[in-house]
Order: structure tokens, then sequence, then C-alpha cells
């Protein structure tokens, strides 16, 4: 006859609050560092964006022989789409002699 032990053992209470403990100390120091780099790309992507416009206001000039004096304008005759100014949310974006600038 063969006899069956039961070696079903699970954690105990110390080991999952130890496991839990380790978690949340990971979680604190993972998030400052994840919410910095969201900052810095925002940053960049207000950047590529304004380096973008800069392009589109030079071939505006190019194709119309002025400068546009907004970005509504460069919107309106289809040089940037409407949604795209989303990418410096907070700022404001002007264009004066040919030059875009961004400001809060």
């Amino acid at each position: 006859m063969i006899l069956k032990q039961n070696n079903d053992r699970g954690f105990t209470l110390i080991e999952m609050l130890i496991v839990l403990f380790i978690i949340s100390i990971l979680i604190l120091i993972a998030i400052p560092n994840v919410t910095k780099h969201f900052a810095t790309v925002d940053k960049k992507g207000c950047d590529a964006y304004t380096k973008m416009v800069q392009g589109q206001v030079e071939a505006y000039r190019i194709d119309v022989g002025q400068y546009p004096t907004s970005i509504s304008e460069l919107e309106n005759k289809e040089y940037l789409k409407a949604s795209d100014s989303k990418a410096c949310e907070g700022k404001t974006i002007t264009i004066a002699n040919g030059k875009v600038d961004v400001s809060n």
C-alpha cells in the first residue's frame, strides 16, 4: 500500500507581507522616474512641433510670397492640421516676421 504525503503548503502571512513591502518600495522608486520622463517627452514633442511649424512657415512663404501672420492662417490654407496644435498644450505659438515663438 502506497501512502501519499500531503506537502501542500502555501505562503505564510509574513511571507506575503514581505513580498508586498518589496513591491511597494519598487513602485515608490519607479513613479518619480516615470513622471520625470513624461515632462521630457512633452517638451521634446513641443520642440518638434515648433520646428515643423517653422518649416511650414517657410513653405508658405515660398508658395505665397510672404510670411503668414498666424497659425490659423496656416491651418486655413491646409499647411497645418488644427489637431496638431495640441502638441504644445497650455502654450501660445506665435509667428512674427517668419519666426515661430512659443510662450506660456
